[in-house]
C-alpha cells in the first residue's frame, strides 16, 4: 500500500508539466507527461499510486478511456468513505481539496502536500505547481483509498477567501459588483451577456473564457485574482 508522502512524491514528480482546460491522460500510461487539467491529474496519480479509478465520470471503465471531472471528483468525495474537513486536509499530506462545478460549469480539484500547499495541475500559466490552500474556496475533502494515512488526522486553521466570490449560484448572486464585473469583461471584448448585474450562465461563459484569455485556473468564478485581473477593487 503506498503512503500518503508517497502519493504526493509522486505528483510532484510531474511539476512544471504543461496544464490543457480538457486534456486527457490514460490513467494506465505510467509514462504520461501531461498536458494535464486538474481533475485528469489527480485521476491519473491515484491510479498509479493505487490502481483505482477515481474522479472519473465512469469510474468502471477502462482506466486507458475513463475521463476524469471536477464534477465526478466532487461526487465521489461526496460519497468518500473517509471525508475530512478542508482543516484536516490543509494538514494532511495527500488529501483531495474539490470545489464543486455549478451545473454544466467546471471546478477545481487538488492534491494536499500537509504543509498548507498543494500540489496541482493548476493553470496555462503555472502548469502543474506547488499552491496555497488558504485564499480559495474549496468545497469537500476526502482520503483516498488504499492510501496510508496517519491513524490520527492532523488539523490546521483554515483561511477562505477574505472577500466575495461572484459565481454561478441558485438563486443566482446580483448587485452593483456583479454589473461592474459585467462592465469590464464587456471592456475585454468578452461578451457576458446582458448587462443586467446578475450572474448568469452567459456571465460564468465569460469569466471563463477571460481566465483562459488570461491564463488563470478556468473555473468561472470571480474571486480576488480574476478581479484583480480585471482591474476591480471589491
Amino acid at each position: 500500500m503506498a503512503t500518503a508522502n508517497d502519493y504526493v512524491k509522486l505528483a510532484n514528480a510531474h511539476r512544471g508539466e504543461t496544464y490543457i482546460l480538457g486534456a486527457f491522460a490514460p490513467k494506465n500510461n505510467a509514462k504520461w507527461k501531461g498536458p494535464w487539467d486538474c481533475a485528469e491529474f489527480a485521476s491519473w496519480v491515484t491510479f498509479q499510486a493505487t490502481g483505482l479509478v477515481l474522479g472519473c465520470v465512469n469510474n468502471n471503465d477502462d482506466p486507458s478511456r475513463a475521463d476524469a471531472f471536477s464534477g465526478a471528483w466532487a461526487r465521489d468525495a461526496k460519497s468518500a468513505q473517509r471525508v475530512v474537513s478542508i482543516g484536516q486536509a490543509k494538514a494532511t499530506p495527500g488529501a483531495v481539496l474539490v470545489r464543486k462545478p455549478a451545473p454544466g460549469g467546471i471546478g477545481h480539484v487538488a492534491i494536499s502536500q500537509g504543509d498548507g500547499t498543494t500540489i496541482e495541475a493548476h493553470s496555462a500559466k503555472k502548469g502543474v505547481s506547488n499552491q496555497q490552500v488558504d485564499g480559495r474556496r474549496w468545497d469537500l475533502a476526502m482520503l483516498v483509498p488504499l492510501i496510508e494515512y496517519p491513524a490520527d488526522l492532523p488539523v490546521a486553521v483554515f483561511s477562505p477567501p477574505a472577500g466575495l466570490v461572484l459565481r454561478l449560484t441558485f438563486p443566482p448572486m446580483h448587485g452593483a459588483l456583479v454589473k461592474k464585473l459585467q462592465k469590464a469583461l464587456k471592456a475585454q471584448g468578452i461578451d457576458p451577456g446582458t448587462i443586467d448585474g446578475v450572474f448568469g450562465p452567459h456571465t460564468e461563459a465569460a469569466v471563463r473564457a477571460f481566465q483562459m484569455q488570461s491564463e488563470l485556473v478556468p473555473d468561472g468564478e470571480a474571486g480576488g485574482v480574476t478581479l484583480a485581473k480585471l482591474g476591480i477593487k471589491p
